[in-house]
């Protein structure tokens, strides 16, 4: 498993983050509505909002998956937010940052990743918007414009949430 580095804008980063005051609230309609479209319209079993945290990735909203944070070391979005570009990994077991992950290893068994980041107005990345699925998949031109028209309700929706606190 290769850890992702940290960005070189690491400070400013988690500070974009904790600006937000979103991270450890409670779930909210709205980013549930997300997730659910999202995992609908790609015909996914995964599709979570994550946020990258100093050591960890929290989930502001998830379908698919049990837990509400895992490790930062161990997540695909630690390589997702590296770049404003949205990462795919068609298939984990031919990637090889993720091909001995224990999310790939184990539950819940990824083999098809993509990654939106969460690109804030100040150039930020705070996490992701991501779909996942444990069959490895292609992934289209107009998906990837999809994925990424989703990615910005997500970011208009932090940023409202922000102002409003």
């Amino acid at each position: 498993m290769v850890i992702a580095p940290i960005p070189g804008n690491e400070v400013a980063r988690l500070k974009a983050l904790r600006d937000l005051l979103v991270l450890d609230t409670p779930p909210e309609a709205r980013y549930n509505s997300i997730v659910e479209f999202a995992a609908a319209e790609f015909n996914v079993p995964m599709a979570v909002i994550s946020l990258v945290d100093n050591d960890r990735q929290w989930f502001k909203a998830s379908v698919g998956l049990d837990a509400c944070e895992s490790s930062r070391d161990s997540s695909f979005c630690g390589h997702a937010i590296l770049t404003p570009s949205t990462m795919v990994v068609p298939d984990a077991l031919d990637d090889i940052r993720f091909v001995d992950n224990p999310m790939v290893t184990g539950e819940p068994h990824i083999r098809f990743y993509a990654g939106a980041p969460l690109c804030l107005p100040d150039g930020e990345i705070v996490g992701t918007l991501c779909i996942i699925d444990r069959q490895p998949r292609h992934f289209e031109p107009h998906e990837l414009l999809a994925l990424g028209a989703l990615r910005e309700l997500v970011v208009n929706q932090l940023m409202t949430a922000a102002v409003i606190s």
